[in-house]
C-alpha cells in the first residue's frame, strides 16, 4: 500500500478552564486520502477541540521521520498518550 504523510497544527482542550495548546502533529494516511479526509480523521481525535486544526500540509517522509521523533520529546503529547502503548 502507498502512503501520503501529513503535517497538522492541532488544538487539544482539558488544559485548564477555557484554555488550549496547539501541538504539531504528523500524520500517515493512504495515498487516496485528500485533505478532507484527514480532517475528518483529525476532527475524531481524543482531547481536540472543535474546529480542532490550524493548519493542515502534505510533507514528504524525511520530514514526517524527524516530526515523529519531535512528539516523543513533547510533553503534553507523553502525558496525553501516557497509559495507551498497552493497548
Amino acid at each position: 500500500m502507498v502512503w501520503s504523510y501529513w503535517r497538522a497544527v492541532i488544538r487539544y482542550g482539558h488544559v485548564g478552564k477555557g484554555k488550549e495548546i496547539s501541538v504539531a502533529r504528523y500524520l500517515v494516511m493512504p495515498d487516496y486520502f485528500m485533505m478532507v479526509d484527514v480532517m475528518t480523521v483529525i476532527n475524531e481525535m481524543p482531547g481536540t477541540k472543535k474546529r480542532a486544526m490550524t493548519s493542515l500540509r502534505k510533507i514528504d517522509y524525511t520530514e514526517y521521520l524527524e516530526g515523529l521523533r519531535a512528539e516523543k520529546e513533547n510533553f503534553f503529547l507523553q502525558r496525553l498518550f501516557e497509559g495507551k502503548e498497552a493497548l
